[in-house]
């Protein structure tokens, strides 16, 4: 049987922590920033742990 390929735009965009959670960045970092109140861009700074609905379907697509 073929080996399953892991997603490679998931892997680029979750990072997996020795203890196996998997980290995210926030949206809404990457343009339209002059806009943007400081505020807003330190509160989106950042990496946040992934929502346990989320990691399910996460981990089956980076093959884990």
């Amino acid at each position: 049987m073929p080996k399953n390929k892991s997603h490679s735009g998931t892997k680029k965009r979750i990072k997996v922590t020795g203890s196996g959670k998997l980290l995210r960045q926030k949206a809404g970092m990457r343009h339209l920033l002059e806009r943007k109140s400081s505020e807003q861009t330190r509160r989106l700074a950042g990496t946040v742990e992934v929502a346990k609905s989320d990691a399910k379907r996460l981990r089956k697509l980076l093959g884990r």
